[in-house]
């Protein structure tokens, strides 16, 4: 089993706010530049970067917690589905995503490590501030 993934993001946004930006289809498309489809419940599907990512919730507490198996279309078929948790709390200036994602092939650990940040939090940042003008 590989290492888990671990990410805590600070942005100049409520809690509830960056929950709706991941669970919201359109903002969740906006906000990354591709296409994502989410359901908003427990059991129901998800696809993002236009069909790249796929899996299904697993457990959702509204505006503050996200429990999703999560998988590329490049994994192997054999491979087991990852797990990814995204927890949203309160900061002094906005609010935090804790982000934990386990079970992750070996072969593209490093590439959705880094992904996080270059497919996700980056363009958030870039989203949330042109938002904000």
């Amino acid at each position: 089993m590989t290492k888990a993934i671990q990410q805590s993001v600070e942005f100049d946004a409520s809690p509830e706010t960056l929950y709706e930006l991941y669970m919201d289809s359109g903002q969740h498309s906006k906000a990354t530049g591709s296409p994502a489809k989410l359901g908003r419940k427990a059991g129901a599907s998800f696809t993002a970067f236009g069909g790249q990512l796929r899996g299904k919730n697993l457990l959702i507490v509204p505006r503050k917690m996200i429990v999703q198996s999560w998988r590329s279309t490049s994994w192997k078929k054999e491979d087991p589905d990852s797990i990814l948790v995204l927890v949203f709390s309160k900061t002094k200036s906005g609010g935090r995503v804790d982000l934990v994602h386990v079970n992750v092939p070996e072969y593209d650990h490093k590439d959705v490590t880094e992904g996080w940040s270059r497919y996700y939090w980056k363009p958030w940042r870039i989203h949330l501030a042109a938002e904000r003008l």
